[in-house]
């Protein structure tokens, strides 16, 4: 029997009560350790191999890991008795120190302009969400960015060449509502200004550069003439406008915006309601402070620093306004109210005459193109979109005579909008703000008779991206307002 009965034993041994083989499935895969203590050789807890002399027993590798932690096998209820004790290992490790306080540090560095951004977006503002992102962009450094970006995209999207204009020229009605008198004795006023000569080859449409009489009498006379002509003779569909003010009729303020310049004036940021009866156009001011290569002034109040050499529009406390060369053709005197300064002239006369308002009469140097304005040296005139970039600019000068002109419109690049200054009749002249969304020119009249809450505004062109209404409520941006004179 020896040999039969033992394999007729290791038969028996194998199979199940029923006689059937038992399965090497389990639910939680094949069990290494079976009911009698013998070990599989092949397959081990947590990977752990054992050896061939010692059955059962692991080869604990040889370590004196701290983490290393110990578990031991409760019996499983099948009369299998308890598992042996396995050994596992923990291969998570603390991070270093340094790595810690680098990712803190950035978490810092990146909520630092999270928090400020969402604060420019959430503030109340006129500005778009655009206008706000972007202005946001050039007070955290990275207004080299964006002019980069918007350079690009202008470069790519240059106004058309040729073509006539799509629109006619409007007659623009603001009339003061109230009764109508007969002035019998005309104050003392400014001449009317010539007509403005249209580029070199363009046949001229109705009314181009012929100045029409807009806003009200004052004193029985014509205070403001406006006109709209094309830029060059190769942006033929483009009609850009010029306003021609009299200063011995009309008063020049400057009024601070709520971002632009910055710090503390004692002036609001829109046309106050007692002054609104009064008010007949407003105008744009310049570039940003941090990029205008010069400051602003306002009743005693100075932010940045009035530059030697800077193109500056100054307003006196007769109303009477200039635009010059600051140290050379203006300084600060007890009479100066304001002073915005916008980086170089780009229409010189060498100085002297023309005096703010014509007064008194003198005969001034005819104005001529800046040198350099085609090369942009040494980068006189801003660097937002490159001077030979073709984009909305806008210009204040001041002619022979002491009239303020103003004009903006598509199309221009530095060299064409001082041609078009030139065209009007100017004698100094500075580049203001450029930009679509910043370019603004209105006329005001109220609808109802002595009530300044029915002032409304007209826009000079109708492509003008600002509403009509603009500085009747706070402005980012400064801005200057044209008055009636009482007489």
């Amino acid at each position: 029997m020896g040999r039969s009965s033992e394999t007729t034993a290791e038969v028996m041994s194998s199979t199940t009560p029923n006689g059937t083989p038992p399965s090497d499935e389990s639910p939680n895969g094949p069990d290494p350790v079976a009911g009698d203590g013998s070990v599989d050789p092949e397959v081990t807890p947590s990977g752990v191999t054992f050896s061939d002399a010692a059955i059962g027993e692991p080869v604990r590798p040889e370590t004196s890991d701290p983490e290393l932690s110990e578990t031991t096998g409760a019996p499983d209820g099948n009369g299998r008795g308890s598992r042996r004790k396995r050994k596992t290992w923990n291969h998570r490790k603390a991070r270093p120190v340094w790595m810690k306080v680098s990712a803190a540090v950035l978490i810092v560095l990146l909520l630092v302009p999270v928090i400020s951004f969402t604060h420019s977006m959430a503030t109340l503002s006129n500005l778009s969400f655009t206008e706000r992102g972007a202005e946001w962009m050039r007070s955290n450094h990275l207004g080299g960015v964006l002019n980069t970006v918007e350079g690009w995209w202008l470069s790519r999207n240059q106004p058309k060449e040729g073509g006539d204009p799509d629109r006619e020229i409007a007659i623009i009605e603001t009339d003061t509502a109230g009764p109508t008198t007969t002035v019998k004795v005309v104050v003392p006023h400014l001449p009317k200004p010539q007509n403005v000569a249209v580029p070199e080859g363009v046949t001229p449409v109705f009314l181009e550069g012929v100045w029409q009489p807009v806003g009200p009498l004052v004193g029985g006379a014509q205070s403001m003439y406006t006109t709209q002509v094309r830029p060059d003779s190769v942006h033929t569909s483009i009609l850009d406008g010029l306003v021609w003010m009299d200063p011995k009729l009309a008063i020049f303020d400057l009024f601070p915006g709520t971002e632009e310049p910055g710090g503390k004036f004692d002036k609001p940021s829109q046309v106050p309601m007692e002054q609104r009866l009064d008010l007949i156009a407003a105008f744009n001011g310049g570039f940003r402070m941090d990029d205008a290569k010069g400051g602003f002034y306002l009743n005693g109040v100075t932010k940045g620093t009035l530059r030697d050499g800077a193109a500056s529009f100054v307003t006196y406390k007769n109303g009477t306004a200039t635009v010059g060369q600051w140290g050379r053709d203006v300084t600060m005197t007890p009479e100066v109210v304001g002073v915005r300064q916008n980086l170089d002239l780009i229409i010189d006369n060498g100085g002297g005459a023309p005096n703010p308002g014509g007064v008194p009469a003198a005969t001034a140097a005819p104005g001529a193109l800046v040198p350099g304005l085609v090369d942009n040296v040494d980068g006189k005139w801003g660097a937002t979109f490159g001077n030979k970039v073709y984009a909305w600019r806008s210009a204040v000068c001041i002619t022979n005579d002491g009239a303020i002109v103003y004009g903006y419109g598509d199309g221009l690049s530095s060299l064409s909008l001082a041609n078009l200054m030139l065209r009007a009749g100017c004698a100094r002249a500075m580049q203001l703000d450029i930009n679509t969304v910043w370019m603004t020119f209105n006329f005001y009249a109220p609808t109802r008779f002595l009530d300044p809450g029915s002032v409304e505004g007209t826009k000079l062109l109708p492509e003008q991206f600002k509403g009509a209404n603009r500085y009747l409520s706070n402005d980012a941006r400064d801005f200057v307002a044209v008055f009636a004179r009482k007489l």
